[in-house]
């Protein structure tokens, strides 16, 4: 029996499948035994725990705008508090599947990776002062939770209004969603500077060639300089505690249209204490007309102005499928 346990050349799956339960002659554990195979091996079954980490990522990315000074460690004891004792080598992978980290005097990790053979651009917005509109746009992409799931939003803003000139969802980090909410933000204007992260979707030259082709200087923000986009950094705080926390997004449609809803009245009905308790809008110059930010590509217009009729009808567009 020793070299026929030394010739099975068998695979862990199949050694699991050459059991035999119902052999009256040879029991489980000496079938186990000839096959090289242990009994635990036999009888464990793989954790499919994805709602779980889904459910571990809703708490993390919450608990995040509260403390975002938490690494690892705290996160993990945070949750421990909360009653889940996970590893915190499952926190540390789920923080970079949501491209968050504890934001130190340093560069945190983003959603958007650097590709290295991408060209860098210098940062251009130090001591630089914002007078005007249009001086300085920026965009940056952030994580939505959704109830299932999660997708990935990428906004376009004027700095010195705080104006959202345009948004776009995704369920993938491709840089197509990029490309389209900067088309859309430049078919109302051009700003001087267009200020991104380092992140592939900001440095492809798909994306900086449209910017290059309107004259547009680029800037990019530097290695351990965290708050070299600090405006639309407190945009997504904004977002995610005024609205993107209250609801649990079943489909993509539907986070289209609370979202496109809430960018209507971040820019046109909300008081901000740093404009004077003006409205981006109102600073923009920008009240007359249809929202800017409601230009959502793929978002019918009934949705765009409210009629919550349409939310279980399917919406067809290129990141929902």
């Amino acid at each position: 029996m020793t070299g026929l346990k030394k010739n099975l050349d068998l695979t862990l799956e199949h050694k699991r499948m050459a059991i035999e339960p119902g052999n009256n002659q040879i029991s489980i554990c000496r079938q186990c035994e000839l096959l090289g195979l242990s009994r635990s091996s036999l009888y464990y079954k793989p954790c499919r725990d994805t709602q779980y980490n889904e459910q571990l990522m809703k708490l993390i990315d919450k608990q995040y705008i509260e403390t975002p000074f938490y690494g690892i460690a705290k996160m993990t004891e945070w949750l421990a508090r909360q009653g889940h004792c996970v590893n915190h080598k499952r926190v540390r992978r789920l923080m970079r599947q949501m491209g968050l980290e504890a934001v130190y005097p340093r560069r945190k990790r983003g959603l958007s990776l650097q590709d290295k053979q991408h060209k860098i651009y210098p940062y251009l917005l130090r001591d630089v002062q914002i007078t005007r509109p249009d001086q300085v746009w920026s965009a940056d992409i952030t994580y939505v939770r959704m109830y299932r799931g999660w997708l990935y939003l990428v906004a376009v803003m004027d700095w010195f209004s705080r104006y959202v000139l345009s948004w776009e969802l995704s369920v993938t980090l491709e840089s197509e969603f990029c490309i389209s909410a900067l088309k859309h933000a430049l078919s109302f204007g051009k700003p001087q500077i267009f200020n991104t992260d380092q992140g592939s979707q900001f440095t492809s030259n798909d994306f900086t060639d449209i910017l290059k082709a309107a004259d547009i200087q680029i800037s990019m923000d530097g290695k351990g300089r965290v708050f070299d986009n600090i405006f639309i950094e407190r945009l997504w705080r904004t977002v995610k505690v005024e609205e993107v926390y209250l609801r649990d997004y079943e489909t993509v449609t539907e986070a289209r249209y609370y979202l496109g809803r809430y960018f209507d009245l971040y820019n046109n009905k909300r008081l901000h204490q740093a404009l004077g308790y003006r409205t981006p809008a109102e600073v923009y110059d920008a009240a007359d007309g249809t929202p800017v930010a409601l230009r959502a590509p793929s978002v019918p217009s009934a949705l765009t102005y409210g009629d919550e009729s349409t939310l279980n009808t399917s919406v067809f567009c290129l990141d929902n499928g």
